[in-house]
C-alpha cells in the first residue's frame, strides 16, 4: 500500500514543469488555520494551492487515489478557470491523460457489453492478459468525463481520440428505461451518469453514443412535486441532481432560450416551479443549500447557480449575499472549503472557483455552466 502510494506520488510529480512545493510549505499549507479575513477573491492564493494539487497530491488524498483523473480534472481545470494554465505542460498532461484509456482489441469487442473509455486512476487499470484481452476493464463514465474535460483545458486535439469506441461501447451502459450505469460490471443508475454520457457525447461532437429520448424520460421522471429533480425518480429533490437534469437536458438541445419567457414550454419540465425552488436554496446567510433545512455549502453555489444560469434566472441571485458567503470559505492559503471556519480541499475549491466565474469575477475565466468548465466557445476553441 505504502509503495503503491508512493509510485503514484511521483507519477503525479512528473507531470509538473516545475520544482515541487518545498516539504515545508506543504506543512504549513495544511496548519490549523483556515478562513481568510480578506474581502476579496485572492486570485494569486488560489494558484498557488492548485499548483501545489498539481505538483504532488498531500498524503491525506490518497484514499482518494481510485479517483486520481477526478483530482486532476479539478486542478487543471481549475487552474484553466483562474487564467493560469501556463503553470502545467500541456503535453506531458495529455500524454498522462491519454495512458488512463481502455482501448478494444478490435471493432466485435466494441459490442461485447464493456465500456471502453477512460480508468479513474492506475489502481484499477490492469494490463490485457496474454491474449490481449482486458480481463478487468474498469473504465467509468465519471473517469471519461473528467479524461475530456482535462484534454479540452489543454487544448488536445480530438480529431486524435478515437470516438468510435467510447460511444459504441457506451450505449451498452444505457438500461431500458433511459438511464445509465457508469461501469459495465454493475453500479447504480441515476441522473449523475447520464449527465457523464450527455457531456462526453457533447464534448465528442456525436451523440451515437446515448439514446437522447429515453434519457429526457427518465430525466424528466425524476422532477419532484415541489420542482426540483432527485437523482432517480421519486426521490428527494437535491441541487446535485437537479443540475444533472438541467444541464443534460440543456446539453441535448431540449431547452429552449429565454425558457422563462415561454408561457408554454416544449421541454416538458415544470420551469416556474423549477425556478421558485432553486431561488429558495439561496439561505439567509447568502450562499446556497443543496435541498431544504440543510446549511449552505460552497459547491452548490455552483450546482444550483449554474442551473439558473442555465434557465436565464440568474438575475434573480443575490449576488452581493452569496460573494460574501462564499468569502468566509476562502481559505488564507488558497482554495476554498465546504463551510466556513474548515479546511479547504480540492472539490470545493473547483467549485468555488466555477462559482466565482458565474458571478464573472474579474480574471477569470468564462464558465460554460452546462459543461462545468471553462466556456471554451467563448475562448474560440470547441473544436
Amino acid at each position: 500500500m505504502d509503495g503503491q502510494a508512493t509510485e503514484t506520488e511521483r507519477e503525479w510529480d512528473q507531470l509538473s514543469s516545475s520544482s515541487s512545493a518545498s516539504e515545508g510549505e506543504q506543512t504549513t499549507s495544511f496548519g490549523s488555520s483556515s478562513s481568510s479575513s480578506s474581502l476579496y477573491f485572492e486570485r494569486e492564493r488560489h494558484v498557488s494551492f492548485l499548483e501545489m494539487m498539481y505538483q504532488m497530491l498531500p498524503s491525506y488524498l490518497q484514499s482518494q487515489e481510485i479517483n486520481r483523473l477526478t483530482l486532476a480534472h479539478f486542478a487543471i481545470s481549475g487552474l484553466h478557470i483562474l487564467g493560469a494554465l501556463d503553470r502545467v505542460d500541456k503535453d506531458a498532461v495529455s500524454n498522462w491523460v491519454l495512458s488512463f484509456q481502455a482501448r478494444p482489441r478490435n471493432e466485435a469487442d466494441l459490442n461485447n457489453g464493456e465500456f471502453y473509455g477512460f480508468h479513474g486512476s492506475r489502481s484499477s487499470q490492469f494490463p490485457p492478459d496474454d491474449n490481449g484481452v482486458l480481463t478487468h476493464n474498469g473504465s467509468h463514465l465519471a473517469s471519461t468525463y473528467c479524461a475530456l474535460a482535462i484534454l479540452k483545458a489543454v487544448d488536445y486535439n480530438f480529431a486524435n481520440i478515437n470516438r468510435e469506441s467510447i460511444l459504441t461501447s457506451m450505449r451498452n451502459l444505457q438500461q431500458h428505461d433511459g438511464s445509465f450505469m457508469p461501469i459495465h460490471s454493475g453500479a447504480e443508475t441515476d441522473l449523475r451518469f447520464i449527465y457523464c454520457a450527455a457531456a462526453i457525447c457533447f464534448m465528442l461532437g456525436d451523440w451515437s453514443g446515448m439514446d437522447q429520448e429515453k434519457a429526457k424520460q427518465y430525466i424528466l421522471n425524476c422532477q419532484s412535486y415541489d420542482g426540483g429533480f432527485g437523482l432517480t425518480p421519486g426521490s428527494e429533490s437535491h441541487g446535485g441532481g437537479t443540475y444533472c437534469a438541467v444541464a443534460s437536458l440543456q446539453l441535448m438541445g431540449f431547452i429552449e432560450d429565454d425558457i422563462l419567457s415561454k408561457t408554454v414550454s416544449s421541454s416538458s419540465i415544470d420551469v416556474q416551479l423549477l425556478l421558485n425552488w432553486c431561488l429558495q436554496r439561496q439561505a439567509v446567510d447568502g450562499g446556497f443549500q443543496g435541498r431544504a433545512n440543510k446549511p449552505s455549502d460552497t459547491c452548490y453555489a455552483f450546482w444550483i447557480g449554474a442551473v439558473l444560469r442555465i434557465l436565464n434566472g440568474y438575475k434573480f441571485v443575490d449576488k452581493e449575499a452569496l460573494r460574501r458567503f462564499l468569502l468566509t470559505c476562502q481559505s488564507q492559503y488558497g482554495g476554498f472549503s465546504k463551510y466556513p471556519g474548515e479546511m479547504p480541499d480540492l472539490y470545493h475549491s473547483y467549485y468555488g472557483y466555477t462559482a466565482f466565474s458565474l458571478l464573472e469575477e474579474p480574471g477569470l475565466n468564462p464558465l460554460c455552466a452546462e459543461l462545468g468548465m471553462t466556456d471554451f466557445f467563448d475562448l474560440g476553441n470547441l473544436t
